[in-house]
C-alpha cells in the first residue's frame, strides 16, 4: 500500500475563479427605506429623475437598481457618494402613473447589488452595479443560528412585538439562512441604519449572528417593558380595589348610624371654624371649603390642598390679642432696665401708651430705627415688647427678592404657602404683637417682583387693616400691630415706603455711654456666659475707657461686645487652671490678653499746616473725621481730584474753588496764581469712595490756605456745604459728626449756623469739652479757621454763647437772613465749652 511523507505538503486546492455579474440599470435613489431580496414593497417616486428610471425599465423590461440615499433630505442626486455602496437589484411587477404626476410602482427585491459608478446622471440616474450573491459557510454553524433566529422571532412575536403572529409561523417555514435573516428587517423596531447595515452585510453567518443580537435586545426591552405594565397595573388594582373597600365601609357604617372617618374629620374641621372667632364673611368662607372638601374623594389630592387652606384659617388670631401694659411707670422702668441712653425711641413708646390709656381706638404707630449697626435697634424692639406686655416677632427683609415672601403664593401653585407676615402673626398668637421688619434697607428687587412694594400696604396705617395675602385670598387686620422696621440707612429706602414710617435716628453711643452699656449689661452678660463672678474678676474703669478707646471703632457696641467676651475668656481659662485670686483687669491686663491698641483716636494733626483742614462724615458705622489735602503746584489745569470722590463731592469742590476766584482780592490772591499754577486736592484712604456735600467748607478752606500759605488751626474739624455765593448751608448726621470729632481729639468744631437747632441732641458731656462755632457765610468760616486772616476779609469776632445758656431756648434759625456775606450785625456764632477746662 502505498504511503504519503509526511513532510510533503498537499497540493493547493483548485479556487475557481469567481465571475463578476456587471451591469448597467436604471438607479432609483430611496429615502428612508431599505429594500431586500425577496420583498414585496410599494414605492411613491415623485422626483423626474426616479420617475424616468422607471419608465426607462419598464421599456426595456429590465430589472432596476434600488439604493438608499445617506441624507434624505437631499433633492438632486449627482454623485455615487451620496448614496450608501450597498442597494438591491428588483424586479419591477407594476407601475401606476397617478394624476399627480407621480408614480407608484410595486417592486420585488431579488439581489444585493453594490453600486460602482454612475454612466450617466441625465435624464435619470443610469447606475454600473455589480450583482452580490450569499456568501457560503459552513453548514453546522449556520445550522445553529438558523435554529437560534427562529426561536429567538418566536419569543420576540410572544413578548409583546408589533409584528402579526404568523410571523412565528413563517419563521419556522424558512429554510434559507439569508432569507432568515433578511425577514427581520420587517421589524418596525429596526432603525433605517441598522436594516442599511443589515443590507450591507453579505455573509450569511455575520448576518444570522447580527440579526440575532438585534433580537436579544428588543427581547430585553419588551420584557422590562412589560414588567412595568404589570407594576402599574397591580398598583391600579390595589387603588381601585381599595375604593371599592372604602365605599362598601361607608355603606355599612350608614347602616349602623356611624359616622365614617372623613365625616368625622369633616365635623371637626366645622366646630373649629365656628371656634376661631372669624369674622362672619371669612366664616362662610371657610365653610364652603369645608363643604366642597366633603364632597370630594378622600384619596383626591385636593382634599389635603383645602385642609391645609382650612388649617390656616383657623389657625390665625382673629380675635385673640394681648392686653397693653398701660402702667406708664412700669414700662418706663423696663425700657431703662434693658436699655441705656435712646431717649427719643423710649419716649414716644410711653407717649403711645399714654394715649392709649386715655382712646383705646388709636391706631399702633410704624416706627423705623435707622442707625448704624450695633446700637440695639433689634434688642430695643424686643424690650418695647417687654414693655408693653406684647408679644414679639421678627423677620428678617435682607436679600428678599420675591414679592411672595410678603404676600405669599396662590393656592393653584403646588406647596403654595401665606407670605410671611401672616406666617409670623400666627407664630405670635395674637393679632397685636411687635412686629419687627429687620434690614428693611437691603430688601432687593428683581423679575420676581418688588418686596418693597407690597410692605406699602403691610406699613399703611389707612390700608393695613384689610390686608388681603395671595395665599388666604380674605382680609386680615393689621392696624393693632407694633411695625417696627430697622435700618442702617435711610437712602436705599423706597420714598414711598419711607414715606409710611416714623424715623428716628440712633446716632451711636457716646464714649461715656459705652462704658456704662458695657458695666451695666455687656459685662454682666458675659460672666454669666463664661462662668465667671465678681469674686473671680473685675474690670476697672480705665479698663472700660481702654476698650472703648484703643480696641474698638463703632457707632454701637457689638464690637466692644466681643473684646470684652475675649477678657473673658482668657481669666476663664486662668481659673480653670487653678487660680484662685480675684483678677482686676485694668489697661495693662487688656493689652496683655489683646495685644496692642488697634485704634488711636486723636489723629488730628500735630501743629497747624498750610493747604490740609480736618472735616466730618458719616459712615455706616457712625461719624468719622476725613483728612482733607490741598497742594498748589505749577499748571494751567483748575485743579485735580484724587480719592475716589463721587460726583457730588466734586461739584463742592468747582462751587469752592469758584468762590475763591470770585473773591480772590478780599483773600489776597493775586490773578497771576490762578493763570500759572494747578491746586490738587487729596482725600487719604483712596481705596474707599467719597461722596456728599457737608465736604464743601473744609475743601474752600484748605484750597484757601494753600493758596495764601496761611496755615489751618489743628484743633478744627469742619462740616457745612457751601454755595457759589459763599453760604454755608445745613448738613445731616450732626450728632454723628460731633461724636467722631470729641473721639478724634477736636477741641473746636465748625458747624453751619441752620444746624443749631439739632445741638439740643448733643450730649452735655460733649459739649463740656469741646467749642462749637456756628457760621453762616465763607468770611466768618476762614476768619475762625485761619490762624491769621487774609489783609482784606472782613469778618466779626464771634459771638460766645455763654456756659449757662440753655440751648434749647435759642431760636432753631436765624431770624434774619441776609444774602451774601455776613455784616457785622451777623457774626458768627460760637458755643462755648460748658466748663472752663477742657
Amino acid at each position: 500500500m502505498a504511503t504519503r511523507n509526511p513532510k510533503t505538503k498537499p497540493a493547493a486546492k483548485q479556487v475557481p475563479e469567481v465571475v463578476k455579474d456587471l451591469r448597467e440599470l436604471p438607479l432609483v435613489a430611496l429615502r428612508e427605506t431599505v429594500i431586500f431580496p425577496e420583498m414585496i414593497v410599494p414605492l411613491q417616486v415623485g422626483r423626474d429623475k426616479s420617475v424616468q428610471a422607471l419608465n426607462r425599465a419598464v421599456a426595456d423590461a429590465s430589472p432596476i437598481a434600488l439604493v438608499t440615499q445617506r441624507q434624505a433630505d437631499k433633492e438632486d442626486i449627482s454623485e455615487p457618494g451620496e448614496l450608501y455602496e450597498i442597494g438591491t437589484l428588483a424586479k419591477i411587477a407594476q407601475v401606476v402613473q397617478l394624476q399627480d404626476g407621480t408614480v407608484r410602482a410595486i417592486v420585488q427585491g431579488q439581489q444585493r447589488l453594490r453600486l460602482l459608478s454612475f454612466v450617466s446622471s441625465e435624464p435619470y440616474l443610469l447606475a454600473r452595479v455589480e450583482v452580490l450573491a450569499d456568501e457560503p459557510a459552513s453548514d453546522l454553524e449556520i445550522q445553529a443560528l438558523v435554529r437560534t433566529v427562529q426561536a429567538q422571532i418566536e419569543q420576540y412575536v410572544q413578548s409583546g412585538a408589533p409584528v402579526p403572529p404568523e410571523a412565528a409561523v413563517a419563521a419556522r417555514n424558512i429554510t434559507e439562512p439569508g432569507l432568515l435573516a433578511d425577514m427581520v428587517a420587517y421589524s418596525p423596531d429596526m432603525s433605517t441604519e441598522q436594516r442599511q447595515e443589515l443590507l450591507e452585510t453579505i455573509d450569511v453567518t455575520e448576518r444570522l449572528k447580527l440579526v440575532s443580537n438585534f433580537l436579544a435586545h428588543q427581547i430585553e426591552i419588551l420584557e422590562l417593558k412589560g414588567k412595568i405594565q404589570s407594576e402599574v397595573k397591580s398598583e391600579m388594582d390595589k387603588t381601585q380595589r381599595e375604593y371599592i373597600l372604602r365605599e362598601q365601609l361607608k355603606a355599612i357604617q350608614r347602616e349602623l348610624g356611624e359616622d365614617d372617618p372623613q365625616q368625622a374629620e369633616i365635623n371637626e374641621l366645622r366646630d373649629k371654624v365656628e371656634q376661631a372667632g372669624m369674622p362672619e364673611e371669612i366664616k362662610a368662607r371657610a365653610i364652603r371649603e369645608v363643604d366642597r372638601m366633603s364632597r370630594i374623594p378622600s384619596a383626591s389630592p385636593e382634599v389635603g390642598v383645602i385642609r391645609t387652606y382650612v388649617d390656616w384659617l383657623i389657625g390665625l388670631p382673629w380675635n385673640l390679642a394681648t392686653d397693653d401694659n398701660l402702667d406708664i411707670r412700669e414700662a418706663a422702668r423696663i425700657l431703662e432696665e434693658d436699655h441705656h441712653g435712646l431717649d427719643k425711641v423710649k419716649e414716644r413708646i410711653l407717649e403711645y401708651l399714654s394715649v392709649r390709656t386715655l382712646a383705646d381706638t388709636i391706631r399702633s404707630p410704624i416706627l423705623c430705627f435707622v442707625g448704624p449697626p450695633g446700637v440695639g435697634k433689634t434688642s430695643l424692639g424686643k424690650s418695647i415688647a417687654k414693655a408693653m406686655g406684647r408679644k414679639f416677632v421678627r423677620m428678617s427683609l435682607g436679600g428678599i427678592h420675591d414679592e411672595a415672601e410678603i404676600r405669599g403664593h396662590r393656592r393653584t401653585y403646588i406647596g403654595a404657602l401665606p407670605g410671611r407676615v401672616i406666617q409670623n402673626i400666627k407664630t405670635a398668637g395674637s393679632n397685636n404683637p411687635v412686629f419687627m421688619l429687620d434690614e428693611v434697607d437691603k430688601i432687593g428687587m428683581d423679575f420676581r417682583g418688588d418686596p418693597s412694594s407690597a410692605l406699602l400696604e403691610v406699613l399703611d396705617p389707612e390700608q393695613n387693616n384689610t390686608f388681603q395675602d395671595n395665599y388666604l385670598e380674605v382680609p386680615f387686620d393689621l392696624s393693632r400691630v407694633l411695625f417696627v422696621a430697622t435700618a442702617n440707612l435711610l437712602d436705599p429706602i423706597p420714598a414711598a415706603l419711607r414715606d409710611r414710617m416714623e424715623v428716628i435716628a440712633l446716632p451711636g453711643y457716646t464714649q461715656q455711654e459705652k462704658i456704662e452699656i458695657g458695666k451695666r449689661f455687656l459685662i454682666p452678660k458675659q460672666m454669666e456666659n463664661h462662668g465667671l463672678t465678681k469674686k473671680t474678676i473685675e474690670i476697672a474703669d480705665t479698663a472700660m475707657v481702654s476698650l472703648v478707646q484703643a480696641y474698638t471703632k463703632e457707632a454701637g457696641v457689638r464690637n466692644l461686645e466681643r473684646e470684652i467676651a475675649s477678657v473673658m475668656r482668657k481669666v476663664a481659662r486662668q481659673v480653670a487652671e487653678g487660680r484662685k485670686r480675684k483678677t482686676t483687669v485694668d489697661p495693662k491686663k487688656i493689652a496683655e490678653y489683646l495685644g496692642p491698641p488697634r485704634y488711636e483716636y486723636g489723629e488730628l494733626e500735630t501743629e497747624d499746616q498750610t493747604g490740609a483742614a480736618t472735616g466730618l462724615v458719616v459712615t455706616e458705622v457712625g461719624g468719622d473725621v476725613i483728612a482733607i489735602e490741598v497742594t498748589k503746584m505749577e499748571g494751567k489745569e483748575d485743579f485735580i481730584l484724587t480719592g475716589q470722590l463721587g460726583e457730588v463731592m466734586r461739584e463742592s469742590a468747582r462751587a469752592g474753588l469758584s468762590w475763591i476766584r470770585a473773591h480772590a482780592k478780599e483773600l489776597g490772591i493775586s490773578r497771576e496764581t490762578f493763570e500759572k499754577n494747578t491746586l490738587h486736592i487729596h482725600v487719604p484712604a483712596g481705596g474707599i469712595p467719597k461722596d456728599g456735600p457737608s465736604a464743601g467748607i473744609t475743601m474752600a478752606t484748605a484750597m484757601v490756605s494753600a493758596l495764601t500759605s496761611i496755615p489751618v488751626r489743628k484743633d478744627l474739624a469742619m462740616t457745612g456745604e457751601i454755595t457759589l455765593r459763599g453760604r454755608v448751608l445745613p448738613i445731616g448726621g450732626l450728632k454723628s459728626k460731633i461724636l467722631a470729632a470729641h473721639l478724634s481729639g477736636a477741641r473746636m468744631v465748625m458747624l453751619p449756623q441752620k444746624n443749631e437747632k439739632d445741638l439740643r441732641d448733643i450730649p452735655d458731656e460733649i459739649r463740656k469739652q469741646m467749642k462749637l462755632v456756628l457760621v453762616d457765610s465763607m468770611d466768618q468760616v476762614l476768619a475762625t479757621a485761619l490762624r491769621r486772616k487774609p489783609a482784606a476779609l472782613v469778618a466779626p469776632p464771634p459771638e460766645i454763647i455763654d456756659k449757662n445758656d440753655d440751648l434749647s431756648d435759642r431760636p432753631s434759625a436765624p431770624d434774619k437772613v441776609t444774602r451774601g456775606f455776613p455784616t457785622p450785625e451777623q457774626p458768627p456764632a460760637v458755643v462755648a465749652p460748658r466748663s472752663d477746662h477742657h
